[in-house]
């Protein structure tokens, strides 16, 4: 193992507006030795780091929040695949491959057996898999669409970010559950590869005009659910499209994330449509259901789907453990297509 190791942390806390790459260090640190395991813990090292939009309010210092904020000093963490490199646990053999929930975001680092699972060996599935079609924003869609959506075959769902990494899955659920899909995306590129995963109607949401004039173009019998992925004027518009009985389901809130003031945001002014449609609008915090039964349920469903080919996944991939800053800006400016991931 190298003397030393790399870390990522961020200067200070974030409040409002767009983060820029000034506000993040690379720094080097020494690195943990074999000789400072205690009983049980293990030295790992990141191979795949998630990127994701909810790590945008992990930055903000806010404790009015359903996650912490991180830590001033102390590396970024999130969602990560690493090997483990030492051992003093032994359920964990140097070389075997481990999922982290909030791993840290540092070449190599100290974890405890709690913080750590081993990666499931299953047939057609890779560790970067976990990170993808099989990771919590895959989840997030099967939860989101499933659980709390109660599609009906016929149903017209709309969904927005269609080409991200929950968007993209949430198209192919609707899809493979015989609904009429809808789907939003912030470029041509973007609509063709939403198309190519099956939506039935596509627009791209920054020329389309007034939202809701796009959505009842493309939808003109209205919409029996709405995934939401973005908040803001398009959520407002998509509620005076809801039909009878129609289900919100709040998922993200990206238009308003760095948003410089309260001003900047987006008031909803379409709420008599909740009560006279009897809409049902739902937020959720799939971080709440992680390794629950539904968890389980989706794992299953979704490793043998992805094995037989049925489900397209895509990432947008960045190189070198030095870029993840920029893999996260990159996000918020909406430059991915896919699941956004850095191989270390």
């Amino acid at each position: 193992m190298s003397s030393t190791a790399s870390r990522i942390i961020f200067k200070d806390f974030i409040t409002s507006g767009l983060p820029s790459i000034s506000d993040f260090v690379v720094e080097k640190v020494p690195a943990p030795t074999k000789e400072q395991l205690k009983d049980g813990q293990v030295i790992v090292s990141p191979l795949y780091m998630s990127i994701d939009p909810y790590q945008r309010g992990r930055l903000t210092g806010t404790k009015d929040s359903y996650v912490d904020s991180y830590v001033k000093g102390e590396p970024i963490t999130n969602f990560l695949v690493a090997k483990v490199v030492a051992s003093a646990n032994k359920d964990y053999k140097e070389g075997e491959t481990v999922l982290a929930d909030d791993g840290k975001w540092q070449t190599q680092y100290i974890a405890n057996a709690s913080d750590i699972r081993k990666v499931p060996v299953r047939e057609g599935i890779s560790p970067k898999d976990y990170l993808g079609v099989l990771s919590m924003p895959a989840f997030t869609a099967y939860y989101g669409t499933v659980i709390l959506g109660k599609p009906k075959a016929g149903e017209t769902i709309l969904v927005s970010s269609a080409s991200g990494a929950v968007g993209q899955m949430v198209v192919q659920i609707a899809k493979a559950r015989g609904l009429h899909v809808v789907a939003v995306a912030g470029s041509d590129e973007k609509v063709e590869h939403v198309k190519q995963l099956g939506a039935d109607v596509v627009f791209n949401y920054k020329t389309c005009g007034k939202y809701s004039d796009a959505i009842k173009k493309a939808a003109p019998n209205g919409i029996d659910i709405y995934f939401d992925n973005v908040g803001g004027e398009f959520l407002d518009a998509a509620i005076a499209n809801c039909k009878n009985y129609a289900r919100i389901l709040i998922c993200g809130l990206i238009s308003e994330y760095n948003a410089s003031s309260a001003s900047d945001i987006h008031g909803i002014k379409n709420m008599r449509y909740i009560l006279s449609r009897k809409v049902t609008m739902s937020g959720f915090i799939i971080l709440d259901h992680l390794h629950s039964p539904e968890h389980q349920q989706f794992f299953e469903e979704f490793s043998r789907l992805y094995r037989e080919g049925k489900i397209k996944y895509s990432w947008h991939e960045t190189n070198g453990f030095e870029n993840a800053p920029q893999a996260l800006l990159d996000l918020f400016s909406g430059k991915n297509v896919g699941k956004s991931i850095v191989k270390v």
